[in-house]
């Protein structure tokens, strides 16, 4: 927008940078290369390869921080050369076109609301207790017992790597498996490996209170078959979702609606109640909450203000992985949502831990299930897990958003041996 000269605010009450960036996806990983390094080495322990490894927190933590520390005052500075004037503080609605922040107000002739997604409130004695994603990533030491409540991606992946590095680690997961958003013989083909690191998944257990006891805390837990649960813990994290962060904004006073918590918004991400207003990303909550879907509606945003409003949303074919060791990865229809469409596919699954690439890694873990609609031969969807899913599934991305088919992905050559070559055998 800047480039089309118009001028541009940014407001952030956090240090510029994103989630993402900051505090997200990027420094998860950065996380998880430490819990990949020593899974790998114990794979390959009697294979040619001898010696422990562990985890060291602290240093896992500074590697971390090696990427994240010097991005807000790089994005200052980003822009600054552009630019755009950048405000910090909380940002709150005053009129239709007024913003008001830190004691300012800012006319504009649009405003674009990306605040992204907060903790959804447990709304459970004791939940000052519990502390964020955002927390655990920052910890300078790991306690000895860590308890997440809820089982999805944050909860399978932060297990994961808390439990590599030496905490004892229990789930309290309110639905009746794990990873709900995943397909459930894929999740069920993983959720041994939760258990060989000493994970302790409860299912359909809901978190009823949380107490400060002399040993810790104490996570007390309704559990829908079976006695009531007690967990002595040193550390209790959300891991329950999230929804859109909207509260501080004042919304009604800038018109714009949000029944239940969620914005309105048109086929262009377009306020339905204030055509000056926009949204993207997790505050927009129209597509999946993931970071390509960001970047996606924020062109699409742009688009729309400098062309006149033409350019849609377009969310078809995007991956989505939760990055356990190994990781876990869907794009498109899940079966359950193709059957319930009436489609006509076939399905290919099968558990391959017999195949080359889990067997170089000696890997036990390895899978996949594809969709395909029998009449066109298009990919449907397509569920990976195990070794180099996060990457392979993405083959399948392409093919759902640009319309290749079996046929077109059997017939492509990929390099041999890689988890992409992989791919023919999976159709």
């Amino acid at each position: 927008m800047r480039a089309a000269g118009w001028s541009v605010a940014v407001i952030d009450h956090r240090p510029f940078g994103g989630t993402c960036a900051l505090r997200g996806c990027d420094p998860k990983k950065m996380l998880v290369s430490g819990e990949e390094a020593i899974d790998a080495a114990a794979r390959m322990a009697g294979h040619g390869v001898a010696g422990a490894l562990a985890i060291d927190w602290p240093g896992l933590i500074a590697f971390k921080r090696t990427f994240t520390d010097p991005i807000p005052a790089k994005q200052e500075r980003r822009y600054a050369e552009l630019g755009v004037d950048g405000f910090h503080g909380l940002a709150r609605f005053t009129a239709r076109d007024m913003i008001e922040v830190d004691g300012r107000t800012l006319q504009a002739r649009h405003i674009l609301i990306a605040t992204g997604a907060r903790p959804i409130p447990l709304g459970i004695p004791g939940e000052g207790l519990v502390v964020t994603s955002d927390a655990f990533m920052g910890l300078e030491r790991l306690p000895r017992r860590v308890v997440l409540i809820g089982g999805g991606y944050v909860a399978a992946e932060f297990s994961h790597l808390a439990a590599r590095a030496g905490a004892a680690v229990t789930v309290l997961q309110r639905a009746t498996r794990l990873l709900p958003h995943f397909d459930p013989d894929l999740v069920g083909w993983l959720t041994p490996r939760f258990r060989e690191l000493g994970i302790a998944i409860e299912t359909g257990a809901t978190a009823t209170r949380v107490e400060r006891t002399e040993d810790g805390l104490l996570v007390h837990a309704l559990r829908r078959d079976g006695p009531d649960l007690s967990v002595p813990a040193d550390l209790v994290v959300h891991a329950a979702g999230r929804v859109p962060d909207l509260d501080a904004l004042d919304l009604a006073a800038g018109d714009v609606a949000a029944p239940d918590g969620r914005l309105q918004l048109d086929e262009h991400l377009r306020s339905v109640s204030n055509p000056r207003v926009y949204a993207a990303g997790d505050a927009a909550g129209m597509g999946p909450p993931l970071t390509p879907v960001s970047s996606h509606d924020a062109k699409v945003v742009a688009g729309n203000l400098l062309d006149g409003g033409s350019h849609r949303p377009d969310y078809r074919g995007v991956p989505s992985v939760a990055f356990t060791v190994p990781p876990i990865a869907a794009v498109g229809l899940s079966e359950e949502e193709a059957r319930r469409r009436d489609l006509k596919f076939r399905i290919n699954a099968a558990s391959t831990p017999d195949w080359f690439t889990a067997r170089r890694l000696a890997e036990r873990v390895y899978g996949h299930k594809v969709l395909i609609e029998e009449d066109t031969d298009l990919i449907l969807g397509a569920h990976l897990v195990g070794p180099h899913a996060e990457e392979v599934i993405n083959v399948f991305g392409l093919a759902i958003r640009h319309g290749l088919t079996a046929t077109d992905l059997r017939s492509s050559m990929f390099a041999y041996p890689t988890g992409a070559s992989d791919v023919g055998y999976m159709l």
